[in-house]
């Protein structure tokens, strides 16, 4: 059975040329997108910035409530069609968007490193993304075979699309499905579709296609279940994500242990992190995760 290990672990991305961390402080953080800086809210940086002069091209301003309202105040530098930035081989576009992203997670390139090190080698495996955003992470796990890409949102799919363009990779195995998660995965168990690994990224709250609801908490045991369903002893893995929510990673690594006790391997949970730049470089922690993986 899959062994939990219950002392939590850091995954720390440590940045690279088209994303930095500089600076963050007070209930905020500075970082770079290739050419450009922006400041956002970020709750956990309880400390003092190391720099109080914070110069920036856009900065989002959060709303009053805590549903994830504000708007962004940018200066005409920024191109209105965003600016290209790269991952590896991956090239995207960034942008800021309503909900204070730049169509990209960058604190998700550990991750990215992580499954591709699962994988290492082989070039037919068979993996899934759901709730996909826009596509970093799928073009990343092409090298090793199909992936089956899953979002809700059409506007993702079609970005993920266009990134995959941008990046020469239009005709890799690559299949993009505008989809409800929930639904697409209990589809694949009644159809008996088996898969390598799967990678999970489920908001707090959301809507699908169809307006289907999302809640976290009410969803993610079934959706973890099914999503077991589609693994064998012959997988390499599974991870998780979640963001903004008041729960331990050890919950998470419970219900990995759970789910996954009828096969082999190791389950292993902890924070995600974001390492400033500079010499002793505080860790910014941006949400928490469980992963399954399986070396044999």
């Amino acid at each position: 059975m899959a062994e939990l290990v219950r002392d939590p672990m850091l995954m720390v991305g440590e940045g690279w040329d088209a994303y930095r961390l500089l600076d963050s402080g007070h209930g905020r953080k500075l970082e770079s997108f290739g050419d450009y800086s922006f400041i956002r809210p970020e709750p956990q940086a309880m400390w003092s910035p190391r720099n109080d002069d914070w110069q920036a091209d856009g900065e989002f301003i959060p709303g009053a409530d805590e549903d994830g309202g504000g708007r962004w105040h940018r200066d005409g530098s920024l191109p209105e069609a965003g600016w290209t930035l790269g991952y590896d081989e991956v090239r995207f576009t960034a942008q800021p968007t309503p909900f204070r992203h730049l169509q990209f997670f960058p604190d998700m390139a550990p991750v990215w490193d992580w499954m591709r090190s699962q994988l290492d080698g082989r070039t037919d495996a068979e993996t899934m993304n759901l709730f996909g955003y826009t596509g970093v992470g799928s073009l990343a796990l092409s090298r090793h075979g199909r992936v089956t890409h899953v979002d809700a949102s059409k506007k993702s799919v079609a970005q993920a699309r266009e990134n995959a363009a941008l990046s020469g990779m239009e005709d890799r195995p690559i299949r993009w499905l505008v989809d409800d998660a929930m639904k697409f995965a209990a589809r694949e168990v009644r159809r008996e579709n088996r898969y390598d690994g799967i990678i999970l990224d489920p908001p707090k709250f959301g809507r699908g296609p169809k307006n289907e609801t999302w809640r976290l908490e009410d969803g993610l045991p079934e959706l973890v279940s099914d999503c077991r369903k589609l693994l064998d002893e012959n997988s390499s893995f599974l991870f998780l994500t979640v963001y903004a929510v008041r729960m331990s990673s050890l919950a998470l690594g419970g219900l990995l242990e759970e789910v996954f006790a009828d096969l082999p391997g190791k389950i292993e949970h902890g924070d995600l992190a974001v390492r400033e730049t500079g010499e002793n470089g505080r860790h910014l922690p941006t949400a928490i995760f469980a992963r399954w993986s399986n070396p044999g």
